[in-house]
C-alpha cells in the first residue's frame, strides 16, 4: 500500500535517450520532473539509471493538448478493484465521465477515486486520470500514461494532456501500477506529455 501512495503522491513522468539532454526551454511540469528524478531520494529509477541520467524527454509543449471538459458525476457508482502490474489490488470508483473535444472530436475519459488517498492528508480531492492512445509502444509507454486532477467545484475542468506521465513502474519494476483501464482509450495520437523511458 504504501507504494501506491508513494507512486501517486510524487508525480511522475519520464522518457530519457541516452546521453541526450533537454533542448530548449523547459516548462515547470517538465522542470519539477526532472528535479525529481535526479534526486536519488526521491527517484524511482534504479541506480544504475540514476547514475547516467541526464533528463526526461518530453514532447514539445503543445497548447492543443489542453482542453476544458465537462464532468459528469456518477454519486451512486461502487468501489471496484482496479488491477495493477502485481498482484495488489487499488481499490478505485468513477467519480465521474469527462467528456470533451479535441483535433475536431469529442472523447470520454472516466475519473477515477481511489479510497486510500481520499484518507491521506492533502489528497482527498484527488482524481486519478489514466489513459491510453496511439502512442503507447512506441513513443510513449506500452502500458498508458497518467494524468493527476483535483475535483472541480463546479462541473468543468481542465485537461492537460502536456502533464501526462508514466507510472513508475516504467522505470522500476518494484513498485505497484494500476493497469489502466480500457475504456480509457483515446483513438488518436496523444503527442504531449512524457515519452518512454529508454533504458541505458
Amino acid at each position: 500500500m504504501k507504494n501506491l501512495v508513494l507512486f501517486l503522491l510524487v508525480i511522475v513522468s519520464f522518457g530519457c535517450t541516452e546521453r541526450k539532454k533537454m533542448i530548449g526551454d523547459e516548462t515547470p511540469f517538465q522542470r519539477k520532473m526532472n528535479d525529481e528524478f535526479k534526486d536519488a531520494s526521491r527517484s524511482p529509477l534504479k541506480a544504475k539509471d540514476l547514475k547516467n541520467f541526464e533528463g526526461l524527454e518530453f514532447f514539445p509543449y503543445d497548447s492543443t493538448f489542453v482542453v476544458t471538459a465537462t464532468l459528469k458525476r456518477t454519486p451512486n457508482s461502487e468501489w471496484f478493484h482496479m488491477k495493477t502490474n502485481t498482484e495488489r489490488l487499488s481499490k478505485e470508483r468513477v467519480l465521474g465521465v469527462l467528456t470533451f473535444e479535441l483535433k475536431g472530436k469529442s472523447y470520454q475519459l472516466n475519473a477515477y477515486q481511489g479510497e486510500e488517498l481520499m484518507e491521506t492528508e492533502g489528497y482527498k480531492d484527488y482524481l486519478f486520470l489514466p489513459f491510453l492512445d496511439h502512442t503507447n509502444g512506441t513513443s510513449t509507454y506500452g502500458g498508458g500514461r497518467y494524468i493527476d486532477l483535483q475535483i472541480p467545484k463546479g462541473n468543468t475542468i481542465e485537461i492537460d494532456f502536456n502533464s501526462a506521465y508514466n507510472p513508475m513502474c516504467a522505470y522500476n519494476e518494484k513498485y505497484s501500477c494500476p493497469i489502466v483501464p480500457s475504456v480509457n482509450y483515446l483513438d488518436l495520437e496523444i503527442e504531449a506529455g512524457v515519452k518512454a523511458f529508454k533504458y541505458h
